[in-house]
Parts: C-alpha cells; structure tokens; sequence
C-alpha cells in the first residue's frame, strides 16, 4: 500500500484537532489553572493541528487585549502537563492523551497585512472603480 503524498491533514486529525480544542476551551473557561496572569486575560484557540500519531496537538492561541503574547504563551506551556491532565477526562475516546504545546496565532496579523496591502492606493488604483458604480 502507498502512502498518500499530501502534507494536507486527514479527516481523522482535524476531528481529534477540534475535539482537543474544545476541550482545552472548557479547561481554560472553568478557571482550572491557577495562574493570576491566565485567570484574567481572555485566550482565543483558532486551531489545534494534530502530529499524524495524534500524539502531539499543537494549540495556537491568541491572548485578546494583551500586548505580551510572549509571556501567555510561556504561562500556558508552563502549565502544559496540567491542563493535559485536566483535558484527559473530556477525550476518554482517545487512545492516547496527547502532549499539548501552544503557540502564537499570528494569522490575525497576516490577514492585516493582506487588509492593508488590498486597501492601499496603488492596488486601488490597479483595481479601477467599483463594478457596482458601474452596473447602475
């Protein structure tokens, strides 16, 4: 049997990927980590990309209103072990808990950029007037 030649992931990860991530959102929403910083900042997870074992899921994150993201991210992989700990009881279909590692979301960043880079003036002047304007 050959193996698919694709990077992109299997449905299987992305199910597993959505079910850690809701299941790292109750932790966090509970208060289940002691941690002053993490109690009060509001932590968004736009995604959880699972390792083809399922035995990694990597937790992008987005710490809203902090301007430190460095620091929530340190705090939560700090706390890594524990909140696997407490996710456990909410995945009992997995095999095997998988180690949970967070990082920095910065796609909201780049979806700026691109924002910014489409409303610029030499790209609207490339553009040419609206369509609407055009079709009255």
């Amino acid at each position: 049997m050959t193996r698919p030649t694709t990077s992109a992931p299997s449905q299987r990860m992305l199910r597993v990927g959505e079910q850690v991530r809701g299941a790292i959102t109750q932790v966090l929403q509970r208060g289940e980590v002691r941690e002053p910083v993490l109690e009060r900042t509001v932590i968004a997870i736009s995604e959880v990309r699972m390792s083809p074992d399922l035995k990694v899921a990597t937790a992008y994150v987005s710490p809203l209103g902090v301007a430190d993201h460095d620091t929530i991210i340190e705090l939560l992989n700090k706390h890594a072990k524990y909140i696997r700990g407490r996710v456990g009881p909410l995945l009992r279909q997995l095999k095997y808990m998988p180690e949970i590692r967070f990082k920095d979301d910065t796609s909201f960043d780049n979806y700026k950029k691109i924002d910014d880079l489409l409303k610029s003036p030499e790209v609207q002047r490339d553009l040419g007037p609206d369509s609407d304007d055009t079709q009255s």
